[in-house]
Formats: C-alpha cells, sequence, structure tokens
C-alpha cells in the first residue's frame, strides 16, 4: 500500500510533533483538531522547532519551507477522508478515543490503516469500536516526537501482519527505532516510568528531598538527561495521572495507585509546563 497523505488528529504537543516528523518525511500531512486556535498553536510550534533546526544547522531554509507547506490544517475531520494512513493523538480518554475512530473508520477507506498514539489504553478496546479490527494498530510516538528516537509499536488482539509491516515502514522512514510490545495497560515505556514518576512525586510528598535533588539525583547519579518530576512537567500532569489511572484500573496493583498530591495539582490546574506551573514554574 502506497502512503502519501497522513492524517493527525489532535494538534497538541504530540500531534503536532507526529505532524512534523510525517511532513519532514515527504509526506502530505492533514492536522486535525477542534477549536482554530488549537491548530494555529499547533502549526506554530511545528514552525518554532523547525526553526531552532535551521539555527542549529539542521535543516536548510528550503527544507523547513517545504515541510510547512506539506501541512494543512482543518477542524473538520471530514477532511481527513481522502488520507492513506491516521495517527491519533487526543487526550488520554478512552471515551473520545472510541468516538474518533468511529468517525475515522466510517471516514477512510477501508483499506487504511488507523493508529493511536496511546501510551497505555487497550489497543484491542479501541480496534473494538470500528470494522476493521485488523487494521488498528498502536503507534506510540515519544515526547518531543521530533527528537525522540523509539516509536512503541503494539498490536491489538485481531490486527494483522500487514498493518504490522506498514507501520514498521513508515516508522523507517520517520528514521525512528521501532519497539514492539504486547497490548498490556502502559506498554513497555510507561510500564516502567510512571511508577518512577509516581513514587518521586511520593518522595517528594514525604520530605525525602527536595524537588531539585530528588531531580538532580537521578540526572547525577543515575545519568538520565531529565529529572523524574521535570519530565513529569514536560509530559502534562494531567497525562502522567490519567496512565497511571489505567495502570491501577487495569493490572490493580497498589503500586501504580497515583500519588494524591498528583491529583492536588492537576485539580488546580497546575499541569506542567503548558499551563505555566507544575512541580516547578515556567
Amino acid at each position: 500500500m502506497t502512503i502519501k497523505t497522513v492524517g493527525v488528529i489532535g494538534a497538541g504537543q504530540m500531534g503536532s510533533g507526529i505532524a512534523q516528523v510525517f511532513a519532514a518525511a515527504g509526506f502530505d500531512v492533514v492536522m486535525q483538531d477542534i477549536k482554530t486556535e488549537f491548530c494555529e498553536k499547533g502549526l506554530k510550534g511545528i514552525t518554532s522547532s523547525l526553526e531552532k533546526m535551521v539555527a542549529k544547522g539542521k535543516l536548510t531554509e528550503d527544507e523547513k519551507k517545504n515541510t510547512i507547506g506539506r501541512i494543512k490544517i482543518t477542524t473538520k475531520i471530514e477532511d481527513l477522508k481522502n488520507c492513506d494512513f491516521a495517527v491519533e493523538a487526543a487526550t488520554e480518554n478512552i471515551s473520545l478515543k472510541l468516538e474518533i475512530f468511529k468517525k475515522l473508520d466510517d471516514l477512510l477507506s477501508p483499506n487504511a490503516v488507523l493508529a493511536t498514539n496511546t501510551s497505555s489504553i487497550s489497543i484491542t478496546k479501541i480496534a473494538a469500536a470500528t470494522k476493521r479490527s485488523a487494521k488498528v494498530i498502536g503507534m506510540h510516538f515519544m515526547n518531543p516526537v521530533p527528537l525522540m528516537k523509539g516509536v512503541e509499536v503494539i498490536k491489538g488482539l485481531a490486527t494483522d501482519s500487514e498493518s504490522e509491516n506498514i507501520v514498521a515502514d513508515l516508522i523507517q522512514k520517520l528514521g525512528k527505532t521501532m519497539v514492539r510490545s504486547n497490548d498490556s495497560a502502559g506498554f513497555v515505556a510507561n510500564r516502567v516510568l510512571m511508577p518512577m514518576i509516581n513514587e518521586a512525586v511520593y518522595a517528594l510528598n514525604e520530605g525525602v528531598a527536595s524537588r531539585e535533588d530528588i531531580d538532580n539525583c537521578m540526572t547525577a547519579c543515575c545519568n538520565f538527561p531529565m529529572g523524574p518530576l521535570a519530565l513529569a512537567d514536560l509530559i502534562g500532569l494531567d497525562t502522567v495521572l490519567a496512565i497511571l489511572n489505567v495502570l491501577y484500573t487495569e493490572l490493580g496493583d497498589p503500586k501504580y495507585r497515583p500519588c494524591p498530591v498528583l491529583k492536588r495539582y492537576v485539580d488546580a490546574g497546575w499541569l506542567g509546563r503548558k499551563s505555566g506551573r507544575g512541580f516547578y514554574q515556567y
């Protein structure tokens, strides 16, 4: 199957990053979100990211312009009907994702593969909302998408090998590395990462160390590129909480129980970098 046009649902941090890497790899991209300002903010973020690459000599001015020129923004999901492939990158909310996949299933060609960027929700459950379970797959990009090499690929119970091969080929064309995971809550990355972030929040809440010392310990002593609290702010505390809730509900293990402090921060609207305040202020 020849893929020329890729639909991306969601123009936030992840969606815009996914749109950017596909456009940079030569694909035409239709990026959709529910409000014009969301789409424009996403496109502005892509432009800023590309400009930084130009400044660092990693990209030419013409390559930047060509990449931006391949991206169309829209608030109408119907504008994705001619896409050969689609990636959903909406909020980590199962009801919303099921609604989106039902619409995509009706809109796109029956042969088109529908991928989800979910970081924790069952691919099998999402696929069951469509009439093409064999063509639904998990394609979990890491944040920030243009910089992070790994992409988790998760087959649902009914996902066929052809869909996996299509995604594997796309990942290679994007210059990224494919990591396979079974369809288990949190997959690999968040099954390992989220308990660490959660434990860092518990350590902060219990006064084990300051936020700076917790993060510095993991960067200076464990060679992490970023501390867990700073990383949580980058991911978004609402997203971290949503993933932990899925892990806790699906696996039933108390080690995944979200720290109450994390819940309070989300209730207060302290979501991290995107809101200007999380464990740190921005």
